[in-house]
């Protein structure tokens, strides 16, 4: 299993650089994304203009599997911030780590290097 970060499908949806590898790996595996990552995703999606129909469309045809953010969620997200401070990650970063850790064993799959060598976790970076 891979949990998709916000940066990772935008790098998808935006032709940006790892673009390939981030729709093969979607195509490969089963693909799941936190529901906060994707109220990032469709946010940043709104800041360029695109409609509502549209971000259904785009919702609809990714096989990508929303998994809602929980109370557990919420608990592991803040048990990671003093061991990410140091690089600055985001709450929406730590809630796309916090869903990997409760599927024991998912990679985590985002274009943020920034996230490369972080203790316990399988970080794949797409670019």
């Amino acid at each position: 299993m891979r949990v998709f970060d916000a940066s990772a499908l935008l790098a998808l949806l935006f032709h940006e650089p790892g673009a390939e590898l981030a729709a093969r790996w979607l195509a490969e595996d089963e693909a799941v994304i936190s529901s906060v990552n994707q109220a990032e995703v469709l946010t940043k999606l709104r800041d360029k203009g695109f409609a509502e129909a549209d971000l259904t469309a785009i919702d609809q045809h990714l096989p990508l599997q929303v998994i809602p953010f929980s109370a557990d969620h919420a608990r592991l997200a803040a048990n990671l911030r003093p061991a990410t401070r140091a690089t600055r990650l985001s709450l929406g970063d730590r809630c796309c780590l916090a869903l990997a850790q409760a599927l024991t064993g998912a990679q985590v799959v985002t274009a943020d290097r920034a996230w490369a060598g972080l203790a316990g976790f399988d970080i794949a970076l797409l670019r």
